[in-house]
C-alpha cells in the first residue's frame, strides 16, 4: 500500500492499484509503461491518441498482460478521461501525451497548442474534479506527474546548467507549448491544492524513438547509407539521457516526490550533435562491418541550420540525486550500442513506424 507520511509524501510503497498512462504508446511513455509492469504489480491503464509517433508495437510485450488495458482517445476530451477516471479510479495520472518534434512546431504550432497546452490543461481540469472527490487516505495519496523538457529554459551559453530554479525562456513553438502547461500544472497546485509534480528531462535516447528524432534518424540511414543530415555546423550541445534512466527518474519521483516540487532530470552527458552522430557512426561500422558505406562518417552531411536552434542544455540534477536519491546508470557509448543493437533486431518496428506519411524528409525549415 502506499503510505504517507506527515509531509504528504509517499514512502515506502510496494503498489498502486491503478495508475493512468496518457501518451504511452509514444517513445518514454511506452518505455515508462513497460518498466512499471516489470516492477509492479499494480496495473496501468495507458490513454493515447495515437497520433503518428505513437506505436501499439511498442506495447506489444505487454499485451497479454491482464494488469494493462489500452485506451484510445485525447486528453482533451473532457468526458472520455472523467469517465477512465471513475471506472479506473487510478492513484496516478502520469502525462506523457504531447506533441515533441521542434521541427514540426516551426512549420505548424497549433497541434502543440492543442495537445501540449489545451489537452494539458484540460486533463488537469477533469483530473482535479475526480481528485477532489476522493476519500481520504486515497486523496492523500493521488499524484499527478507531468512529463516536461528542459527546453522550456531556453538555452545556455557556454557555461552554467539549468536548475529548478532557472527562468523560464523558451525559444521555439514547442518548448513555449511546453512550458505553457507547466504553468498550469503548478496553478492547479497552489490554486486547488492539488498533488502535481512536474519533470524536465534533457535529450531522450533509446529504443521505441520515432525516427524523426537525432539518434533513431541517424542510425537508420546510416544502415541504409542514406546521408546524415547534421544541422548547422553540428555543435549544438545535449545533454544527452537514456529512456531507461529517464523512466526510472520518473519512478522515483512518483514514488518519493515531494507535491508541488519540480524535478529536473539530465544524463550528465554533454554531447555536441556531431559528436552523438560520430558515436552513431564507430558503432555501425563496429556492428555491420560489411556495409559498402564505410565508413559510416562518410556520410554525415551539414545542412541548413534550424531557425533559432538553441546552442546549448545542460542540467543540475543536484536535486532529484539528493532527495529522491536517483543516479543515471548508462554512459553514452554503451547506450548508443544497445540502441542501435535494438533496432537492428526490431526491423518490423521500424518498418511500421516509417510506413506513414514521414519518410525521414526535412522538417522544420521555418518556409
Amino acid at each position: 500500500m502506499l503510505r504517507v507520511d506527515r509531509t504528504g509524501q509517499l514512502r515506502n510503497y510496494t503498489k498502486v492499484n491503478t495508475i493512468l498512462v496518457t501518451g504511452g504508446a509514444g517513445f518514454v511513455g511506452s518505455n515508462f509503461t513497460l518498466q512499471w509492469l516489470a516492477e509492479e504489480t499494480s496495473r496501468v491503464v495507458v490513454l493515447d491518441k495515437l497520433t503518428y509517433a505513437a506505436n501499439l508495437d511498442s506495447l506489444a510485450p505487454i499485451q497479454d498482460d491482464t494488469r494493462f488495458r489500452f485506451e484510445h482517445g485525447d486528453i482533451a476530451d473532457l468526458e472520455l478521461t472523467s469517465d477512465l477516471l471513475s471506472e479506473h479510479r487510478p492513484l496516478a495520472v502520469v502525462n506523457f501525451a504531447a506533441e515533441t518534434h521542434v521541427d514540426r512546431s516551426i512549420d505548424g504550432p497549433e497541434p502543440f497548442v492543442a495537445t501540449n497546452v489545451v489537452g494539458a490543461c484540460r486533463l488537469l481540469e477533469t483530473t482535479y474534479r475526480y481528485w477532489r472527490k476522493l476519500p481520504e487516505p486515497e486523496k492523500s495519496q493521488f499524484r499527478f506527474l507531468h512529463i516536461s523538457t528542459d527546453e522550456v529554459y531556453g538555452s545556455l551559453g557556454s557555461t552554467g546548467r539549468f536548475s529548478e530554479e532557472t527562468p523560464y525562456a523558451p525559444n521555439s513553438p514547442y518548448s513555449a507549448s511546453k512550458a505553457a502547461a507547466n504553468h498550469f500544472v503548478r496553478a492547479y497546485h497552489r490554486t486547488h491544492g492539488m498533488p502535481t509534480l512536474t519533470t524536465n528531462c534533457s535529450n531522450n535516447y533509446g529504443p521505441r524513438q520515432f525516427p524523426e528524432k537525432l539518434v533513431p534518424l541517424m542510425i537508420l540511414n546510416a544502415l541504409e547509407g542514406k546521408p546524415l543530415p547534421v544541422y548547422g555546423d553540428g555543435q549544438q550541445v545535449r545533454d544527452w539521457l537514456h529512456v531507461e534512466d529517464h523512466c526510472r527518474a520518473i519512478c522515483a519521483v512518483l514514488r518519493r516526490g515531494t507535491p508541488g516540487e519540480v524535478y529536473n532530470i539530465g544524463g550528465d552527458c554533454e554531447r555536441t550533435n556531431l559528436q552523438v552522430v560520430q558515436s552513431i557512426c564507430r558503432i555501425v561500422d563496429h556492428l555491420r562491418p560489411e556495409l559498402p558505406h564505410h565508413p559510416c562518417s562518410s556520410l554525415i552531411t551539414f545542412v541548413h541550420d534550424r531557425p533559432g536552434h538553441d546552442r546549448r542544455y545542460a542540467i543540475d540534477t543536484t536535486k532529484i540525486k539528493s532527495e529522491l536519491g536517483w543516479r543515471p546508470e548508462h554512459d553514452i557509448e554503451s547506450g548508443l550500442e544497445q540502441t542501435i543493437t535494438w533496432y537492428l533486431e526490431n526491423e518490423t518496428w521500424v518498418q511500421r513506424a516509417s510506413s506513414g506519411f514521414y519518410r525521414r524528409e526535412r522538417l522544420g525549415l521555418g518556409t
